[in-house]
């Protein structure tokens, strides 16, 4: 997957995180469930009626557009869930959402500027399927990353608490 961000000399990886599945699932069921039942009960009424030819046709003709709209929405919802990412390097945590073609936002913290983290978990679906968020408070312009909804948050809330020590020890060490 290409990042949100070019990567700084020296600078790699440590984790990628994106929202749970639950996130992505839940609003293409939504919307397969508006796909199907109208456009169900529309095809039923047009095949029961021995009406002119011309409705059949019309009402065919918007049950296309409406499946195509809808497919649409799906895709744009797969979309900006693929496209939320938060990054964490060994030297920045990266906040990268991309809605669609033509919207982009990213955000950059020095991890040594990471200040406090707080992992907020809330209902019993968060609590089952393990995703929460963390509210990460720094010292840079942008105050407050929010990484919202995300799996196993107090994993990544290990790793970042790891890499942040790391990036100040490497910090105060270099002259």
């Amino acid at each position: 997957m290409r990042l949100p961000v070019e990567l700084q000399s020296g600078e790699r990886v440590v984790l990628l995180v994106r929202r749970h599945w639950y996130f992505l699932a839940l609003p293409l069921t939504l919307t397969l469930l508006a796909l199907l039942v109208p456009a169900a009960v529309l095809l039923a009424v047009v095949t029961r009626t021995d009406g002119p030819k011309t409705v059949d046709t019309v009402v065919t003709l918007l049950v296309v557009a409406y499946v195509m709209a809808l497919a649409i929405r799906a895709y744009f919802v797969w979309y900006a869930w693929v496209h939320d990412v938060w990054v964490i390097t060994n030297q920045r945590l990266v906040d990268g959402q991309k809605r669609n073609w033509f919207s982009q936002s990213v955000s950059t913290a020095d991890l040594v500027q990471v200040q406090d983290i707080a992992l907020v978990r809330h209902g019993f679906l968060a609590t089952t399927l393990r995703f929460g968020d963390l509210r990460v408070q720094t010292a840079a312009e942008i105050t407050a990353f929010l990484l919202q909804g995300i799996p196993k948050p107090q994993d990544v809330l290990t790793v970042l608490d790891r890499t942040r020590d790391a990036a100040r020890r490497d910090a105060s060490a270099t002259p």
